[in-house]
């Protein structure tokens, strides 16, 4: 996939497009359905499918104490966005300038005139534009008068709820990796760089790897298995995210035993894709019953592989 950082850089000779237009954080079930409109549009009429984001994302521009934690990064979403089969991802830099652009303007000069669209794809709750006037029936207008079809997707639902960004946030804050595992359509996962910690975990017989998450991770402290991959490697592990209460500290952090695992892992950048929660985190009366609980956790984890 092609990645266009930039309107000012969005090639002037580029093919007509059917474009799927949204924020599309955490790219889940319901934006992989208007994505992959886009790219069903392309293939029928002989366009590129291209989608069209934005970032940062437009609350926390214009309403930062509003503006939720993200579910994926940029460059996550760019991962994602690129699975399904999207030809092109124009990323526009979302500044006060870019909110100030009436949505008839927008359509007109951005969507019709830079990116030559042929479809426009959103979702049935999308808006655009200054004051957010833009809509769905805003789009349907417009497309008679430039010569575009217009796509509204549907809302999708999971177990009688609709899928969004704000509900699987819920989830995972909750702590309920399988309903975020269903609304996203994937499991659960960050990407951080492993960092030097106080080595306790080595002195336990579980040593873990520290890692930097590259956003804030949205679940509540507590005890998970997961899947880490080591550039081309996966390992089974045991990841606690805490304050390690039995040791008396209070910053957070979130540590990784990866199973089977011998090496130095330091500087490197890994992916934890979350699986089970498997318990809260607690203090333990001794650091030997702390060692007992964790290797049942490792259990717990080989079992998940």
């Amino acid at each position: 996939m092609r990645i266009v950082r930039g309107l000012e850089s969005y090639p002037p000779d580029a093919a007509p497009s059917a474009v799927a237009l949204g924020a599309f954080d955490g790219v889940h079930l319901g934006h992989r359905a208007i994505l992959g409109t886009a790219v069903a549009q392309a293939r029928r009429n002989g366009l590129q499918a291209l989608a069209c984001t934005f970032d940062p994302h437009p609350l926390e521009v214009l309403q930062p104490e509003r503006s939720p934690a993200p579910i994926t990064t940029l460059e996550e979403r760019l991962e994602l966005i690129a699975e399904t089969g999207i030809d092109t991802t124009l990323v526009v830099v979302f500044t006060r300038a870019v909110a100030a652009v009436q949505a008839e303007e927008f359509v007109s000069r951005v969507l019709v005139g830079t990116l030559r669209a042929r479809d426009i794809v959103v979702g049935f709750n999308h808006r655009f534009g200054h004051g957010a006037r833009g809509d769905a029936a805003l789009l349907e207008r417009l497309g008679r008068d430039f010569g575009f079809r217009a796509h509204t997707v549907a809302p999708m639902t999971v177990d009688g709820v609709p899928v969004s960004s704000s509900e699987i946030r819920s989830a995972l804050q909750r702590g309920d990796l399988p309903k975020a595992v269903r609304l996203l359509g994937r499991a659960y996962s960050i990407q951080g760089e492993v960092v030097r910690g106080a080595g306790r975990g080595r002195a336990l017989g579980f040593p873990t790897a520290n890692v930097k998450t590259a956003r804030p991770l949205l679940l509540p402290p507590g005890v998970y298995t997961c899947r880490v991959d080591v550039e081309d490697t996966r390992y089974q592990a045991v990841i606690n995210v805490g304050v390690r209460p039995t040791f008396g500290e209070t910053e957070l952090a979130v540590e990784a035993h990866l199973l089977d695992f011998s090496g130095d892992l330091y500087g490197r950048r890994i992916r934890l894709t979350f699986l089970r929660r498997l318990r809260d985190e607690r203090k333990f009366p001794s650091v030997e019953a702390l060692r007992d609980q964790i290797a049942q956790d490792v259990l717990a984890a080989r079992q998940d592989a």
